[in-house]
């Protein structure tokens, strides 16, 4: 391996330890090297902030273990007034010989590698995305907690021999909510009460929720729905909080985020995580493609002997995948949009999973391209663009025919 810094720095991440591999020397010859042991709490990681700036080294590399990297990164990004560059490696892109294996020789295997430049860092956003990510990342967990929840009434409802859900298209709507704080209060309900509950379009079933609910609750249970119902209330409202910081950190991402919602099916919600996990810059990646592989919707290589095998797509970032894949189930049911219409071309030939996925791939294609060039979403360019591929197409298909002798006549 041919070296190109004359000092690197190797580091293997652990819980509990972290082992640093100082290689230094001039380049064409054997390094100087240095190892250290420094644990993962805060005065030894600034120890080892210290060592860096001491030994002037510029460029870091450590694996990607986990959640273990990142107070490390933080530790070390003001270094040099951030003028040092810090690469977080997919620990797969640098093995080392199995049956030599040790920490020390791990680290000293990181810096070797980094000498020669032959590791490729991760895409880390800046701090100010990282922070966003917080947010957003939350939020989905909780949104998981609430649906949980409202699994966990819905359940306790059922076994109580109350099955008014069936007859509800959302059971903790405004009507649903009401009917189970009346039932917290009163522990049973009659058909004038429910009235009252009852809104809108949902009066027209009364005679069949009411035989749903033709039962009561003890004690016991009347507690224990109000326990559990109030720490979905909780978590609703927590929800909100959440919602309204992450709409107040937004507004800073104004352009990108008008952008985004130019396409059909984003809100702020969706767009904020977008913005949350890829940023605003897209000169970290060189094309859309290196972006998609990075968000684990490119299916990967597998060939041996000039035959092709069956390969899937790689894990990636999980956050932005699925975000896409919800912004796909709702512009495949617009059909009048293009994206809709190439949804399910896709979906005949490859069926809905592939065809979700794929959607997935040209929304995240589309908003690289957008965040690049500063225009918004157009339909009727996209459409347009259609129609010129399906000319190309025909006029194709006829040249071939009039070669076999047939004769037929070019669309217009």
């Amino acid at each position: 391996m041919q070296d190109i810094l004359t000092c690197a720095m190797g580091l293997d991440v652990h819980r509990d330890i972290i082992v640093a591999c100082l290689a230094k020397g001039e380049i064409g010859s054997d390094p100087e090297i240095e190892i250290r042991s420094f644990s993962t709490l805060i005065p030894e990681m600034k120890k080892l902030r210290d060592w860096v700036v001491e030994s002037d080294c510029h460029h870091v590399a450590m694996e990607s273990t986990g959640i273990y990297w990142q107070p490390i990164y933080e530790i070390l990004e003001p270094c040099f007034n951030g003028e040092i560059n810090i690469l977080v490696v997919n620990a797969r892109h640098m093995k080392n010989v199995p049956g030599r294996k040790t920490d020390m020789r791990d680290a000293q295997w990181i810096a070797t590698l980094l000498r020669a430049g032959l590791l490729k860092g991760s895409f880390i956003p800046d701090k100010a995305f990282r922070e966003l990510r917080h947010l957003t990342r939350y939020r989905k967990s909780i949104a998981h907690d609430i649906t949980a929840q409202k699994n966990r009434i819905d359940k306790f409802l059922q076994s109580s021999g109350f099955r008014f859900t069936a007859f509800l298209s959302d059971a903790f709507g405004a009507s649903g909510r009401n009917i189970i704080r009346h039932l917290i209060q009163n522990g049973s309900i009659d058909r004038a009460a429910l009235d009252k509950c009852l809104k809108t379009q949902t009066r027209k079933r009364i005679d069949q929720i009411l035989v749903a609910l033709n039962g009561s609750l003890s004690t016991h249970q009347r507690s224990f729905l109000a326990m559990v119902f109030g720490h979905l209330e909780t978590l609703d409202t927590h929800r909100k909080a959440i919602e309204d910081a992450i709409a107040n950190e937004i507004l800073k991402h104004s352009k990108e985020f008008d952008l985004l919602c130019s396409i059909p099916g984003i809100d702020v919600t969706a767009a904020a995580a977008i913005i949350a996990e890829i940023g605003t810059d897209m000169s970290a990646f060189p094309d859309s493609q290196h972006i998609c592989s990075w968000a684990g919707l490119s299916p990967g290589n597998n060939e041996s002997a000039g035959k092709r095998k069956s390969t899937h797509i790689n894990k990636g970032n999980p956050y932005l995948k699925s975000m896409l894949c919800e912004i796909g189930w709702v512009i495949s049911g617009k059909r009048t949009l293009y994206l809709s219409g190439w949804y399910w071309r896709i979906k005949q030939r490859k069926g809905a999973k592939r065809a979700t996925i794929a959607l997935a791939r040209k929304l995240l294609a589309l908003i690289y391209t957008m965040f690049k060039t500063g225009a918004p979403y157009n339909e009727d360019c996209l459409e347009q663009r259609r129609k010129r591929c399906e000319r190309k197409w025909a006029h194709r298909m006829v040249n071939e025919l009039q070669k076999l002798g047939y004769m037929v006549v070019p669309p217009t």
